[in-house]
């Protein structure tokens, strides 16, 4: 069927307006995308931050009654930090994933007593990626001392 003269012809988009939308279109993805892979580092560090304060708290509340030298590695159960005393399992917190020990710290940075001790974990994912917990600052950015 042929157009009349009441109705226009069909034409379709022209390649400058096509254009224009991709423009519009790159514009928004470099907006997003930064904010998009910021919010992942945040994530990791969140999860960095729960899994030491949960490390922390259960090497505090060792300290209360427990008695011995306490030792904490990440080879006893792959994926935790295992807490021992001598070659006897205490206790063991589910770390996140990519989360690990900081390394040179080999669980506690000093031979740790109830008022001493500092614990760390990183994530090379996250945006700060170290934090520790330590009887006597409690949760903080960065490494142990």
């Amino acid at each position: 069927m042929k157009a009349g003269p009441s109705s226009p012809p069909d034409r379709g988009f022209t390649l400058i307006e096509l254009l224009v939308v991709m423009i519009i279109i790159g514009v928004l993805a470099s907006i997003a995308i930064p904010v998009f892979l910021n919010q992942r580092a945040k994530a990791f560090d969140s999860a960095t931050k729960a899994d030491v304060s949960r490390v922390g708290k259960e090497a505090a509340a060792f300290f209360v009654d427990g008695t011995g030298t306490l030792t904490l590695d990440t080879t006893t159960v792959p994926g935790s930090a295992t807490f021992k005393v001598g070659a006897t399992v205490i206790s063991s917190v589910a770390l996140s994933n990519g989360t690990a020990l900081q390394s040179g710290t080999a669980g506690f940075t000093t031979a740790p007593t109830y008022a001493n001790w500092c614990v760390g974990l990183t994530n090379p994912s996250g945006g700060q990626k170290d934090y520790r917990y330590s009887a006597t600052a409690g949760l903080g950015a960065g490494g142990c001392p």
